[in-house]
């Protein structure tokens, strides 16, 4: 093999000298992605003029600039899922239906709260809100069917379990106006909204949108 010196530098003929390890250029380089993430997080929070609006925008993006820094780290380090050690629960882990006995006390339910996920549409199956908003069964939607069920349970036990709804900034507007048909009946039905975090494009690891206020499509 022949060597070739290059100033300080010996290094075999045919390949290129070496300044930085993999490594550190990796990691150089996901300092700067973070970095130039920040930036622009800061322009789109900058846009937002009502200070509660920016302050609430601000503590989403900082969920995001945490998980989006994270990722950058395990990435450097060539961190991967190892899919071997994903496994079904094995048969003594699941408890069936079927096998549950019947409660004694109704004490309990003193302290249970009932929470579903409410955040997809179902632009699927032709619906253009909520998917909870689909019928399914007797004129009734996913909703309704929810309610009844929780509203059963609280007639029958004589108690005030509430039904909480996590929407998404997708859904959280409309599920508001829905949920108002259930006024009257005997349930304390709850909303809270998901934090909404910015797309990334793939090549510049940067925010796709460029306003607070962009296409839903350019969010999850």
């Amino acid at each position: 093999m022949n060597f070739l010196k290059t100033g300080n530098t010996v290094t075999s003929e045919g390949h290129h000298p070496h300044t930085l390890s993999t490594l550190d250029f990796q990691g150089a380089s996901s300092a700067a992605a973070a970095k130039a993430m920040r930036v622009e997080l800061s322009k789109l929070s900058s846009q937002l003029h009502d200070a509660e609006a920016r302050k609430h925008f601000q503590t989403e993006m900082d969920g995001f600039f945490m998980l989006f820094t994270r990722y950058l780290n395990e990435k450097s380090k060539g961190t991967k899922l190892d899919w071997d050690k994903i496994q079904s629960p094995s048969p003594e882990q699941i408890v069936l239906y079927s096998k549950l006995t019947q409660a004694k006390s109704t004490e309990h339910l003193n302290k249970l709260a009932v929470l579903k996920l409410n955040g997809g549409l179902g632009t699927t199956m032709g619906c253009v809100g909520p998917k909870s908003a689909i019928e399914v069964r007797d004129g009734m939607t996913f909703l309704d069917l929810s309610v009844r069920q929780i509203e059963y349970l609280n007639k029958l036990n004589n108690v005030s379990v509430p039904f909480i709804l996590m929407n998404s900034f997708n859904t959280d507007d409309e599920t508001k106006r829905i949920v108002q048909k259930y006024a009257s009946h005997n349930i304390e039905i709850l909303t809270f909204n998901q934090s909404r975090h910015p797309r990334i494009n793939k090549e510049s690891l940067l925010p796709m949108p460029r306003t607070p206020t962009s296409q839903i499509e350019q969010w999850w």
